[in-house]
């Protein structure tokens, strides 16, 4: 069927759904079966519900379902991805179709780095004025149906719930129904997001600030009393672009214990009367903060659109490099972590350190995990580098400078909060670059604090480390390890591989980092880069552990080329 797969070329692809019939006619098939998200949501610290200012990005572009659309990837030449997932709290991926499913691709992408994917609904101009009138002027079966098959269809396909953006008056003269419409509206509101809360675990529907109590169609860009029953009915409010400093304090003010819960819109296209959008997206985010209040980031793909796709992925860390100071982190909070920083696209298809195929690929399903992106002006940069990868399409340049008298630098990658277990195994392959490789040793550190002070939940900042360690080098992984510490023999193509170990007690993880040291102290600022392919983080207790053995292998859909 069409909806499901190219006509073309027979690949399975991720899809929409048009109109009111085509929502209340969907039902799982079993040819949508690719466009299940095969990666749960992965656990971080502070959740989602603690009460810090949080991030959320909505992704607009090009009217949606292109190149990501094809779930097993494409060809693309450089593609759009998204990588800074350690800055954001959640994602919505939008479109102008009535029902707008996620492709698989975003999902898996953002569940392994921990963000939730919401979906929108959305109702627009006339036929979104007949379309809220069929399924809210009929009375409560009628919206229950459409909230329940809403909530279906983000169980089905595993993200996480939906931005409710209704942009059509509900106001229709002469109509008796449009009382009920309006009427049943926060009705429908609360029920949907009952239905997603109990269909999805940590699922959430968040209200677009468009339609007013009395049905009509304003934006307030702030929370007020005219749009406060949505926001009431729901998890949150994503409130228009055009406001001013006055509308953060009146939303601060009407919000209370929830002003976390509104979403001041920033568009980055910066279109009508807007604080700041591009690269000066900063002076918006600033004042957001300064209130207290969570930010909804709509179309950052602003970069790849408005700049070109020359120079995207240098851009993409110069944007989200200018907005850093004001998104608070992520932490990890399990393990095994384990990643070759691959971004989900290349130039080419690395293994083991060697070009396996050459020629462009893109699919964000393939994403792994991703590292902060820390920035410091001058004398640090971490990037994405195409040309060379031990695995997938990419590695991570880290390049920067010694300062005078200095013997090392330490380059944080990760956020950690869990418990130490007793002993960690540690792997790393990299590659140093530049005119003098060999004045330089590269190695690992994690910093840890007491465990009488970790803080779960509620966090805002995270106290200083009080214990420094640099794991234990090992020349041979132990015998029972062999096979799985086989990166500590295996550095070839011009990759060192290294292996370590590392026995803690009573105390929790807080950073990783790379630490890049020079043998000689020198008077001279030192510049160095190297490339990291891999690191891994392992518990040693649950690595000797034999792995689940896989079972009812079964393979469908076979179409041979």
């Amino acid at each position: 069927p069409a909806r499901y797969f190219d006509i073309k070329t027979t690949e399975p692809i991720s899809f929409f759904l048009s109109g009111l019939e085509e929502l209340l006619a969907w039902k799982p098939d079993g040819n949508d079966d690719f466009n299940i998200s095969t990666v749960p949501l992965a656990k971080r610290q502070p959740p989602l519900l603690s009460k810090r200012p949080r991030t959320l990005v909505c992704h607009d572009m090009r009217g949606g379902y292109i190149d990501d659309r094809f779930i097993q990837g494409s060809a693309t030449r450089n593609p759009y991805v998204f990588y800074h997932w350690r800055y954001i709290d959640i994602f919505v991926y939008f479109s102008h179709h009535t029902v707008t499913i996620p492709p698989v691709c975003w999902t898996n992408a953002a569940h392994k780095n921990g963000v939730p994917v919401l979906g929108t609904f959305i109702t627009e101009w006339t036929d979104g004025e007949k379309l809220c009138e069929a399924f809210l002027a009929g009375g409560e079966e009628a919206y229950r149906a459409v909230s329940e098959q809403l909530a279906r269809i983000a169980q089905h396909y595993r993200f996480d719930g939906w931005l409710i953006n209704l942009e059509n008056t509900l106001i229709i003269p002469a109509l008796p129904c449009q009382a009920a419409a309006v009427r049943n509206l926060p009705h429908f509101l609360r029920h949907l997001t009952a239905e997603v809360h109990s269909t999805v675990p940590g699922g959430l529907v968040i209200w677009y600030d468009s339609i007013l109590r009395n049905g009509a169609l304003r934006w307030q860009n702030e929370l007020n009393e005219e749009n406060r029953v949505f926001f009431d009915a729901c998890d949150g409010l994503f409130t228009n672009y055009n406001w001013k400093e006055a509308h953060l304090e009146r939303t601060r003010e009407l919000a209370g214990p929830r002003h976390t819960d509104v979403y001041v819109g920033v568009d980055v296209f910066a279109r009508g009367e807007v604080i700041g959008g591009g690269f000066d997206t900063d002076k918006s985010l600033r004042l957001i903060r300064q209130h207290g209040l969570s930010a909804a980031i709509f179309a950052p793909g602003w970069v790849y659109e408005h700049l070109g796709e020359e120079n995207f992925l240098q851009n993409e860390n110069k944007f989200w490099g200018l907005l850093a100071e004001y998104l608070p982190t992520h932490s990890i909070c399990t393990l095994p972590l384990a990643t070759s920083f691959s971004l989900g696209m290349g130039t080419s298809r690395f293994l083991d350190g060697k070009e396996e195929e050459a020629g462009p690929w893109y699919d964000l399903s393939a994403q792994e995990i991703q590292p902060l992106y820390p920035e410091h002006k001058g004398r640090l940069s971490t990037s994405c580098c195409l040309q060379d990868a031990w695995y997938g399409g990419s590695s991570l340049r880290v390049q920067g400078t010694i300062p005078p008298g200095e013997e090392r630098v330490a380059i944080r990658l990760f956020s950690l909060q869990m418990p130490a277990p007793p002993k960690l195994f540690l792997t790393m392959l990299y590659k140093l670059e530049g005119p003098h490789p060999d004045e330089f040793t590269v190695s690992l550190e994690i910093t840890t604090w007491d465990s009488g002070i970790c803080h779960e939940g509620n966090i805002t900042s995270l106290p200083e480390p009080n214990g420094r360690y640099h794991p234990r080098f090992l020349p041979a992984p132990p015998p029972s390890l062999a096979k799985l510490l086989a990166a500590c023999h295996r550095g070839s193509n011009g990759w060192t591989s290294r292996c370590y170990e590392l026995e803690l007690q009573n105390c929790s993880l807080r950073d990783f980092s790379l630490l890049v040291s020079r043998h000689q102290p020198s008077p001279q600022e030192t510049s160095f880069t190297c490339l990291l392919g891999e690191v891994r983080i392992l518990d040693a207790a649950s690595v000797a552990a034999s792995p689940p053995q896989v079972q009812s292998l079964a393979a469908s859909q076979l179409w041979w080329q």
